[in-house]
């Protein structure tokens, strides 16, 4: 149940109107309260239609150099302060290509997994894996569902290659013969949040 203090903050949240103080707290609530976040969501859909309906208007030509000045600067600002910071803005994460940290080595020899997402109340999470070439990844019952998508080489499942932009499901329950890569790969998959694969990327 949505307080009247709650439906409040969520209104000044998309209005931009809460002090970053403020957006961090109502941020940290929305995130473990699924009634909250669909009332956001529904709130930014609102205002995102009641602007498109709005008439359009033209700023004064000297406003409008104004404002874009001020937008330049502050972006710049923002590019470097980002780029000299390991922080993160607020409800976003990035990873670069090139971030060799987080990687587990798996029970299988050249077998890698890295954990890139976790969200435990709606029950996922996205995962890289890694096969150097030669690996061959043990038969196994899946737990629970799953879902692969080969970024780069070759990935042998069931007696079927998949490369770069080939997509694979494993219902729950379903098995897998053994998994295998002659190139090597790197591939992007959604797992349960419960799967042991995410409990060893997360430990």
């Amino acid at each position: 149940m949505i307080n009247e203090q709650q439906q409040e903050q969520a209104s000044l949240y998309v209005l931009g109107a809460l002090t970053p103080a403020e957006e961090r707290e109502f941020e940290a609530e929305v995130r473990v309260n699924t009634e909250l976040w669909d009332l956001v969501r529904s709130l930014q859909r609102t205002t995102g239609l009641l602007a498109m309906t709005s008439p359009t208007m033209s700023p004064p030509s000297q406003l409008r150099e104004k404002v874009l000045r001020r937008i330049e600067t502050g972006t710049a600002a923002i590019t470097r302060d980002a780029q000299s910071s390991s922080s993160t803005v607020a409800g976003l994460r990035f990873l670069n290509a090139d971030d060799r940290e987080g990687w587990k080595q798996l029970p299988v020899p050249g077998a890698w997994i890295k954990l890139l997402s976790l969200e435990r109340e709606r029950g996922y999470a996205v995962l890289l894996g890694k096969l150097e070439p030669g690996v061959r990844y043990p038969a196994h019952l899946n737990v629970g569902p799953e879902d692969l998508y080969v970024l780069t080489g070759d990935l042998h499942i069931s007696g079927r290659r998949l490369g770069p932009g080939d997509f694979h499901h494993a219902d729950a329950g379903s098995r897998h013969e053994v998994n295998y890569s002659v190139e090597g790969c790197t591939l992007l998959a959604v797992l349960t949040a419960d799967h042991p694969l995410v409990e060893l990327a997360a430990s």
